[in-house]
């Protein structure tokens, strides 16, 4: 079992900057990837980014590639979410999510957060 708790999310300028976390609890949390999708309003759920907890396997959705970044402190079982140049269509929740594999599918994760609520404005 892994739970997942998202924070930092809010109400920032488009081409600001903005990170989110993602902590992570478990026995067995350091055996699994942890990503990054967004839903915005009437949107389909998205992929964002994933990583596992040493940096490799790090993989982006083309829409966010190139801006954000995400990084994680194992000693902390925290995963983090570094979004730059940040754009209107940015805005939305954004959930972390727990695979056992670097997967871009969210049917791939089995555990999820409650998501963190990111707002940019024009």
């Amino acid at each position: 079992q892994v739970q997942l708790v998202e924070s930092g999310g809010g109400l920032v300028q488009a081409g600001g900057s903005l990170r989110i976390s993602c902590a992570a609890s478990g026995r067995t949390v350091s055996t699994y990837f942890i990503g990054w999708f967004r839903q915005a309003p009437g949107k389909e759920r998205e992929f964002v980014a994933v990583s596992g907890w040493s940096g490799v396997s790090t993989y982006y959705g083309n829409s966010v590639k190139g801006r954000f970044t995400i990084s994680g402190d194992a000693s902390k079982n925290t995963m983090y979410l570094e979004m730059d140049s940040l754009k209107p269509e940015d805005t939305a929740v954004y959930y972390c999510a727990a695979s056992k594999g670097p997967s871009g599918h969210e049917s791939s994760y089995d555990y999820w957060g409650q998501g963190t609520r990111v707002t940019v404005s024009s």
